[in-house]
């Protein structure tokens, strides 16, 4: 099987780490693959360029049909000019290096000429995004217990970047960034922006700003001082996305209401006020004991000052917590989701599956 994984040629020679796991395709296995890049093909599109529902085979990874092959997902980058092929190259370079479970696994690439294309595994329950603010039917509401177990996994792996072995600052944490497999396992895609950590005498990385809007950390925007802090911000947006099923910026929603984080401060602070932010759509189905700490998490992940975050390893070992929380489901519409009690972690069932979008 060695001999299907291709060195880098043309100008990627040299940048690209060679990686054994990684496969160089080329631009016409990938056309067939996906069957020409046929609209119907199409599981997303973003400024990125466009992602493609695509069939190869298991075990070789050549071009297959749909009735044999395995699904992958092929993101076709826009011609944007350097900056788009600095972002593609780190893309590739950070998860043709990186393995973990609760990171999207990257299959192979494809370098020519001006065709920049990368291939994924395919997530067939698409994006935490998707399912928290789409508006298709194909998208249903997530229950309590998916919600915090989407939270684990994506907590998970933020800790492993942030670990001496991989010491890796994410820099885009988004809920679009967060892709779910078909149990609603999380996983991180979209490494275009990340950064290799500060080194042992080093307590931040100095960088131009980028992100998203809404979701960086108050001291990187001031000052482009990237720490893992900054990620552990971002984080926090999403559990409060999580919770409440708002965005973290909404243009639609009165002037008091449109940041999330200014919005639902003041809430996060009082336990008796925490309904007030939860999801209507939850209906009843959490224990008040959890989501306060739940909520509580979310209050300190988004402190104005970085030393009174926690770490992500810290932010893993309070959501396992929740986990073992049996506490009796407060509103009488609790029964929903099995009875009077809420297991955190137990996962719903039924749901249409939604193409991935990396």
């Amino acid at each position: 099987m060695s001999n299907c994984f291709a060195k880098p040629t043309s100008r990627s020679e040299g940048e690209i780490l060679h990686s054994a796991n990684i496969r160089s395709f080329t631009f016409k296995e990938l056309r067939t693959a996906t069957r020409n890049f046929r609209r119907d093909s199409i599981l997303g599109e973003g400024g990125f360029g466009v992602v493609y529902k695509g069939w190869v085979e298991e075990s070789t990874f050549a071009p297959a049909s749909s009735d044999t092959g395995m699904p992958v997902a092929v993101k076709r980058l826009s011609q944007k000019g350097i900056q788009g092929h600095r972002e593609w190259l780190a893309e590739v370079n950070y998860l043709g290096r990186l393995s973990h479970p609760n990171l999207v696994k990257l299959l192979g690439y494809c370098l020519e000429d001006v065709q920049h294309l990368l291939v994924y595994e395919f997530m067939p329950q698409g994006s935490l995004e998707n399912h928290l603010f789409g508006r298709s039917l194909n998208f249903h509401s997530l229950s309590w217990n998916v919600r915090m177990n989407v939270a684990l996994g994506a907590a998970k792996g933020l800790a492993f970047l942030h670990s001496d072995k991989a010491n890796v600052i994410y820099r885009d944490f988004k809920t679009s960034n967060v892709l779910l497999d078909s149990s609603y396992s999380a996983k991180l895609s979209d490494f275009g922006l990340a950064r290799d950590g500060p080194n042992d005498d080093e307590s931040h990385v100095s960088t131009r700003v980028m992100g998203t809007d809404g979701y960086a950390a108050p001291e990187y925007l001031d000052t482009g001082h990237l720490t893992t802090k900054c990620d552990v911000y971002s984080f926090g947006v999403v559990l409060l996305e999580i919770l409440s099923g708002r965005r973290a910026l909404s243009r639609s929603r009165p002037s008091s209401e449109r940041n999330l984080v200014e919005w639902a401060r003041p809430y996060l602070k009082s336990k008796r006020r925490i309904s007030h932010i939860l999801d209507a759509r939850l209906d009843g189905q959490y224990s008040l004991g959890g989501a306060q700490k739940a909520a509580a998490l979310a209050l300190r992940c988004i402190s104005i000052h970085p030393r009174v975050r926690p770490g992500m390893e810290q932010v893993v070992v309070a959501l396992e917590q929740l986990e073992d929380d049996k506490e009796t489901v407060t509103s009488g519409q609790g029964k929903a989701n099995g009875g009077g009690t809420c297991g955190f972690f137990r996962m719903c069932s039924g749901g249409r599956q939604q193409q991935q979008q990396p």
